[in-house]
């Protein structure tokens, strides 16, 4: 089921089926055998990715990807200011095969690095293995395998979380921690829990393109909020604050998802300061948090009262266990609508298999050695970009995997990413971060890519771009 759709809205909507595969895969592959079928013309546009994004009900990445899969087959190319088009394709390209997949150097998808290291490998699956046994409850294996999870998780799940946490949030319990299908189901419960439908949430005017999802699902506006080298400007979430009493506040205070700027203490405070002031609530991201173990305290540490603390483990353990732990804030607003119910309402459950493998790896100290090798990877990763572009690389923290590359002046990202797309590089636009001006930049990730060679090979045609139209020709398609 490939064959184009037709949209009032669009002029082309595939009909794929989810369940033969990557997403952006099959919306690549359909792109393709629409073309080659002759019912997508030369030189037809495409939908915006994030018009096509919220046609299937899928995000701006996987969009992204699949139209960077597209322009590596030599079927799109982008025009600056005007779009996405379909390439003219020469007779004998109509039925040419493309090229392997194996390819691609990926630096869309914002995920740890593989790390090699054989002995916390098998560490890894020997707690896996481990959870068929009896338990000290006399229960064995097959009740991980045919029994819900307790909602919110259960009391081993929560001590077990607060353990996890202790080093960054001292004092908190397990009546303090929830856990949530991942931190986007976090962030989407806790959403419907504290704003109303026509809302505000004030964010940095760069911000987490899940959080933009969620807000347009629930009818939630986002207001951006001007950044400065230290995160989100005190004056600007001072005036829109003003602006927007009943408003909450998302922010990502460390490793800032796509700038990797940390917050000092100091603008934590201010920050801080500001929303208490104002009596706003706080959504803190930590998604990165157990990479800095230097970072100054999270937002939650420094102010209990008013802080709802997420943090996921995608980014430091692994993206397959979907589980992240939800610290509520103390005091008046820990009721507020109840997060619990809408963690119940949203995302249900935790699986009790994936939470079962994340309570294991914390509790036998699996968890901590994983954090240590993607940390030592991602270093390694970081200084291949040092050799290749120091004046990118050298200004990011090498904790960090994603890169946000700001383009020399008068570069296009379109043209830019088009030019990457057509060697088999993907990038993420800066279309998909931005909630006012979008800046002429692009988000690199090192972690996808899945060896080391694979990353400098990609990060050498990110240097031929940069070097602009002259030398970018040579391999332009």
């Amino acid at each position: 089921m490939t064959a184009a759709k037709s949209s009032h809205a669009l002029s082309w909507v595939p009909n794929i089926d989810r369940d033969a595969g990557a997403l952006y895969l099959l919306i690549a592959e359909a792109l393709e055998r629409d073309i080659r079928s002759g019912q997508l013309k030369n030189g037809a546009k495409l939908p915006a990715q994030r018009a096509l994004g919220d046609a299937l009900g899928v995000d701006f990445t996987t969009v992204t990807r699949a139209y960077t899969e597209a322009r590596r087959r030599g079927l799109i190319e982008g025009r600056a200011g005007q779009g996405t088009f379909v390439r003219r394709l020469q007779q004998d390209e109509v039925t040419r095969d493309p090229q392997p997949d194996s390819l691609t150097v990926d630096m869309t998808m914002n995920l740890p690095p593989r790390f090699v290291n054989d002995a916390v490998s098998r560490a890894m699956w020997s707690d896996i293995s481990s959870l068929s046994g009896v338990r000290p409850d006399g229960g064995d294996g097959l009740d991980t395998l045919l029994h819900y999870h307790v909602p919110g998780g259960t009391l081993d799940d929560r001590e077990t979380g607060a353990r996890w946490l202790a080093p960054r949030i001292p004092g908190i319990g397990a009546d303090d921690v929830l856990l949530s299908s991942g931190a986007q189901g976090a962030i989407f419960a806790l959403l419907t829990a504290l704003v109303p439908s026509g809302g505000t949430v004030l964010s940095a005017e760069l911000t987490y393109p899940g959080m933009i999802t969620a807000a347009d699902h629930l009818r939630i506006q986002l207001v951006g909020l001007k950044m400065d080298g230290d995160g989100i400007c005190p004056e600007a979430l001072e005036a829109a604050c003003r602006k927007h009493p009943d408003a909450a506040l998302y922010c990502n205070p460390t490793l800032h998802n796509p700038t990797t700027l940390t917050m000092s203490l100091g603008r934590r405070q201010e920050i801080l300061r500001i929303a208490q002031a104002y009596g706003i609530a706080i959504i803190e991201d930590d998604a990165y948090g157990a990479l800095v173990p230097e970072a100054p305290p999270p937002l939650r540490a420094l102010a209990p009262e008013m802080v709802f603390y997420v943090a996921g483990l995608a980014k430091c353990l692994s993206p397959a266990l979907r589980v992240a732990h939800l610290v509520l804030p103390t005091g008046r607003l820990r009721h507020t609508r109840d997060v619990g119910s809408a963690l119940r309402a949203t995302a249900s459950v935790v699986s009790s298999l994936t939470a079962s493998v994340t309570a294991k790896w914390i509790q036998t100290g699996t968890a901590e050695h994983v954090v240590q090798e993607i940390r030592k990877e991602t270093r390694a990763r970081h200084e291949i970009g040092c050799a290749i572009l120091p004046e990118v690389f050298e200004a990011h923290p090498p904790e960090s995997f994603h890169v946000w590359l700001e383009l020399p002046h008068g570069m296009k990202r379109a043209d830019f990413a088009t030019r990457l797309g057509s060697v088999g590089v993907g990038v993420v636009q800066a279309d998909a971060f931005a909630l006012r001006d979008v800046p002429e930049a692009v988000r690199l990730t090192l972690g996808a890519a899945r060896t080391r060679q694979d990353l400098e090979r990609g990060l050498g045609h990110v240097a031929d771009a940069l070097a602009g139209p002259a030398r970018a020709k040579a391999f332009v398609v």
